[in-house]
């Protein structure tokens, strides 16, 4: 089987990144939540398949969380060339932290792909 292929074209932007602090929802040992909102584009030559994802989010404390399987909020949305997918989910943590990863799937001939998340940092405002 051959290596997944990053594949040129399909991209993903960081939207917005929201803060939002404490409230019933929220664990009182993790009371900081960043929703962020991103969007997949396929300015690639290929209709790809997006059927997972990994994410690694690196907290100042030192730990480590690493969040890796099939689909994306549900789904495995298939993106024509020209075609965009748009979530957003959400982090709770205790500090801050820095996140990245990567959605894979396939394409139409069913090579192996890939694209990066960029990377972003979660920073609890002062205060």
């Amino acid at each position: 089987m051959s290596a997944p292929l990053e594949l040129p074209g399909l991209k993903v932007e960081i939207d917005k990144l929201v803060y939002r602090h404490g409230g019933d929802q929220l664990p009182p040992e993790q009371p900081h939540a960043f929703i962020y909102y991103l969007t997949i584009r396929n300015d690639s030559d290929r209709t790809v398949t997006l059927l997972g994802r990994k994410w690694v989010v690196e907290h100042t404390d030192g730990t480590q969380l690493v969040v890796e399987g099939d689909k994306i909020v549900g789904e495995t949305p298939r993106l024509a060339p020209g075609e965009h997918f748009s979530y957003n989910s959400y982090h709770v943590t205790a500090c801050d932290a820095r996140a990245h990863g990567s959605f894979h799937g396939l394409d139409q001939s069913g090579q192996r792909i890939f694209v990066r998340i960029p990377t972003f940092d979660m920073r609890i405002p002062p205060g």
